[in-house]
């Protein structure tokens, strides 16, 4: 048993992490036909039922084909959700119905290579469904050009900032249901409010502060002019806000699943 002081001691992150992420990934691939369809089928409901049946209402979003506006929107909430179902649900099943972790744990890997390797595995998972929203989002007319390939690495550090918090509520879940709190705090008002369907503009000024504190807006705000080809404006502000949670995240993660298995 450690003594609880070493819990909070700062991770050290080895390449032999990698082998937890290539072990998701062969269990990954022999689900690949229904991961896929979900990767495919969500998005185009998505720009094909508010793209096209909303975007005949309004048109142009922030100087933007409102199809396109949304395409690179849903882009980056599309990490989110991916990178937190991934942290939260995958890893919970691993850590303790599977108690997958503990036969890792006999292998020359420690908790910091588990959630590293986790982390980037979650990561990978948002890339995947990034890039299947942009063919979609491509194949309708919504992207700006090649440049649009840009916004993949983006889609990567989106999935890095929200896996951290994700693996931390599975640190603290007794069980499945508690993630309710996370989705319904957090991913659902973030999803509303951090500028996917309308610019962050249209908020009285204190609500605009409030949601510049928040991932997703920073997520979008890199995102969308990638996607369209527009300017991009404050890169690294958004950039470090990102890489700030992704930080954040791992290390709170590392402390307090040590904590419960150790």
């Amino acid at each position: 048993m450690k003594n609880p002081p070493s819990n909070w001691k700062l991770p050290k992150v080895r390449l032999c992490a990698m082998t937890v992420w290539y072990r998701n990934l062969l269990v990954w691939k022999k689900l690949i036909v229904p991961a896929m369809l979900v990767n495919f089928g969500e998005p185009t409901l998505y720009l094909l039922g508010m793209g096209f049946g909303l975007g005949h209402f309004v048109e142009t979003m922030d100087h933007l084909p409102y199809l396109s506006f949304l395409a690179s929107g849903i882009i980056a909430s599309s990490a989110m959700s991916t990178a937190s179902f991934e942290g939260m649900y995958s890893v919970f099943t691993r850590m303790v119905p599977q108690r997958t972790y503990e036969s890792i744990l006999a292998t020359p890997l420690d908790i910091d290579d588990i959630l590293a390797g986790e982390m980037i595995w979650c990561a990978t998972k948002s890339v995947i469904s990034g890039i299947a929203i942009l063919l979609v989002a491509t194949l309708l007319g919504a992207v700006g050009g090649w440049s649009a390939l840009w916004a993949i690495p983006v889609v990567f550090l989106i999935g890095l900032s929200f896996a951290g918090l994700a693996m931390l509520m599975s640190a603290f879940a007794p069980n499945y249901d508690f993630f309710n709190y996370y989705f319904v705090l957090m991913i659902t008002p973030m999803f509303m409010l951090c500028g996917v369907f309308y610019p962050i503009s249209t908020f009285p000024e204190t609500m605009q502060l409030i949601v510049q504190v928040l991932p997703l807006t920073h997520a979008v705000e890199l995102v969308r002019p990638i996607v369209t080809g527009q300017s991009l404006q404050q890169a690294w502000l958004h950039i470090a806000v990102l890489v700030l949670y992704a930080t954040i995240g791992y290390y709170l993660a590392v402390v307090f699943v040590r904590k419960r298995l150790m």
